[in-house]
């Protein structure tokens, strides 16, 4: 196999150069060499890997905060996580998908890798009890997408992406990132019209999450704002689930899902 260690902030410094990066993504992208490894350890499998025609990314970031475990919801999140990656292993562009799993504290659970060698979550690799860097991971996350996405488009192998993030409470932890800053990645990304970055805020009775998403530039279309309960977190992670294998089936499907949001 190829080997995949690249020079995230070459990368990024090329797609600035080349106008498919804003000087203020750039900027949050590149504010400390940190960010840069934590995107490095998601990057996965390389390009020459995948015999694929086109690449479809679907990335999640499960919440492992404690509130997730205190509100008796950790189950909901493995059990939702796991119906996105079975929902997309029997679609028919399940050959052209790479997925990706990083928790909202930075752990991988894995980094880009076909569906099949995708790792399912579970007690062992799953225990919430950490905090809520929003902010600071997201723009991690999104940064990791892009880079993929670079990769592959340096190859010459078109690129769609579909993220989605998962909270269960306002951001409390994030040291580097703003909401301003995270907003820069999400607009340059939305603006290249082949990423979906959807958001799912599971209530916590305080936070108003439609605000915090669009805050960060998420779309209204692409939010989820479940109950705390198991059956209304299963409902939302099967609205996602659905609205990513319609949007995985061609680059059409791709721009109606896109324009649409969510399936209901």
């Amino acid at each position: 196999m190829a080997s995949n260690i690249v020079n995230v902030n070459e990368l990024f410094q090329n797609a600035h150069a080349e106008g498919d990066l804003s000087a203020q993504s750039l900027q949050a992208l590149t504010i400390n060499a940190d960010i840069g490894a934590q995107i490095q350890a998601g990057l996965g499998v390389a390009p020459d890997d995948v015999p694929a025609s086109e690449v479809v990314l679907v990335s999640m970031m499960p919440d492992d905060s404690g509130s997730i475990r205190y509100a008796g919801n950790a189950n909901a999140v493995r059990e939702g996580h796991n119906l996105v990656l079975e929902a997309l292993k029997v679609s028919r562009q399940r050959d052209a998908i790479l997925a990706h799993t990083r928790y909202l504290n930075g752990f991988v659970l894995f980094p880009y890798r076909r569906l099949a060698d995708a790792v399912l979550m579970d007690k062992k690799n799953y225990d919430p009890d950490k905090g809520t860097p929003l902010y600071d991971q997201t723009a991690v996350l999104l940064g990791t997408v892009l880079a993929k996405s670079k990769e592959f488009q340096d190859t010459g192998v078109p690129v769609r992406t579909i993220t989605l993030l998962i909270t269960d409470g306002a951001d409390c932890h994030s040291v580097i990132q703003t909401p301003q800053s995270v907003r820069a990645v999400v607009e340059n990304m939305l603006r290249q019209e082949c990423h979906i970055i959807a958001a799912m805020g599971v209530a916590d009775g305080t936070t108003d999450f439609r605000r915090v998403f669009r805050d960060i530039g998420i779309r209204e279309e692409w939010i989820l704002t479940p109950g705390n309960s198991t059956g209304e977190i299963r409902r939302a992670f099967q609205v996602f689930s659905q609205s990513a294998v319609r949007a995985s089936q061609s680059a059409e499907q791709f721009q109606q899902a896109a324009l649409g949001g969510l399936l209901n």
